[in-house]
């Protein structure tokens, strides 16, 4: 790729124009890339929302501890504003379509108490719902942390858990004995 330098010195590509940008410490500018180099971040996310209703589609703004962030849910429509405040948890997907005829593992898979992932940690929901995984940020009073799921297969890839939309939380042994509890018998059993 071939580019022209200008007299400020910033960096120029043909077709492209560009203001100039200079590293505020130095005066020296800022690179410009060409738009076919820029690369664009999305995830899928299901958002759930405290109320019980769903939003599916690709975010390209979320940021935690920010209160606001977008979801695209078709390429035609305006993009969904969603108020963090109001969520239950944002899910990070695999796939918008999931797989509804598989049996979600629920309870901790033989996981040991500690890995890469972080430290177990069970999340009951306020709607019943039982998230067990691992996480390197949670600590009571935190408004927001990541778990990471402990089956592999499932369709998360993690999830952003909202404490205000939890029942309760464990981690390190109690979270194996609150997922015992919170998935019932046949678990208890299995």
């Amino acid at each position: 790729m071939s580019g022209a330098r200008t007299p400020e010195g910033a960096h120029q590509v043909p077709g492209v124009r560009r203001p100039i940008i200079r590293f505020a410490s130095s005066g020296v500018p800022a690179p410009t890339w060409p738009p076919e180099l820029i690369v664009q971040t999305s995830n899928l996310v299901v958002v759930r929302y405290q109320d019980g209703r769903t939003v599916k589609g690709t975010t390209r703004d979320y940021a935690p501890g920010r209160p606001v962030f977008h979801v695209e849910t078709s390429a035609n429509e305006r993009a969904t504003e969603v108020q963090v405040k109001l969520l239950k948890a944002v899910f990070f997907v695999k796939s918008l379509a999931g797989d509804a005829a598989r049996q979600d593992v629920r309870g901790f898979v033989q996981g040991p108490a500690d890995t890469k992932l972080g430290r177990k940690i069970a999340v009951l929901f306020g709607d019943g719902e039982l998230l067990c995984g691992y996480t390197q940020a949670y600590s009571p009073g935190r408004e927001a942390f990541t778990v990471f799921p402990s089956d592999a297969r499932c369709n998360n890839q993690r999830v952003v858990v909202m404490a205000g939309a939890t029942r309760e939380i464990q981690s390190g042994p109690a979270a194996d004995e609150l997922a015992l509890r919170a998935a019932g018998p046949q678990a208890q059993a299995g």
